[in-house]
């Protein structure tokens, strides 16, 4: 009987401290801080350039990890309007803010998901394929405080899940076949 209860305690302990474990990984290990360079940190793609634009910002924050293209988030502050946003970049119709790490707290995925939805925020595309499959999506809400994080796109729902590549899309680099 005392043979069992030690066993029983055992996978306890083993199964508490791999839950931990697999805990601290998937919260905190993988992240890191991005350097801000400054310029070009925030970018939107212009309706007439359709190329990825610097805009103004302040206040940049942002997290990465190699783990996965998903994981980066990213705030920041700009003075422009989302009028003239609107005016001067591509709108992104279908954007929905992943959930990041709780302790990066300036990024509320399920506050920003609420604002696009009501239209209070506004969600343009950063660059489309950022990665192939992957846009950087960027949201703007109207007291000038933005966010940034990578979307997957109709290509890379349907390649990344291993069907054929979609006649409307880019053929995939070799790296992702």
């Amino acid at each position: 009987m005392r043979a069992g209860q030690l066993l029983v305690g055992a996978i306890g302990v083993t199964a508490a401290v791999a839950g931990a474990a697999l805990y601290y990984l998937q919260v905190y290990a993988y992240y890191e801080p991005v350097e801000a360079s400054g310029t070009d940190d925030v970018t939107l793609t212009g309706i007439v350039s359709e190329a990825p634009e610097s805009i103004v910002y302040d206040n940049f924050q942002a997290i990465d990890a190699d783990s996965s293209p998903l994981r980066y988030r990213a705030c920041f502050e700009t003075p422009l309007s989302q009028s003239m946003l609107t005016e001067t970049y591509q709108d992104y119709p279908k954007a929905e803010p992943l959930v990041g790490p709780g302790w990066f707290d300036c990024f509320d995925a399920k506050a920003l998901g609420a604002a696009l939805e009501s239209g209070e925020a506004l969600a343009f595309l950063g660059q489309r394929d950022f990665i192939y499959g992957i846009d950087r999506v960027v949201a703007v809400l109207p007291d000038g405080r933005g966010f940034v994080w990578h979307q997957m796109n109709h290509c890379g729902e349907v390649v990344y899940d291993g069907d054929p590549v979609p006649e409307d899309c880019p053929e995939p680099p070799k790296s992702v076949n």
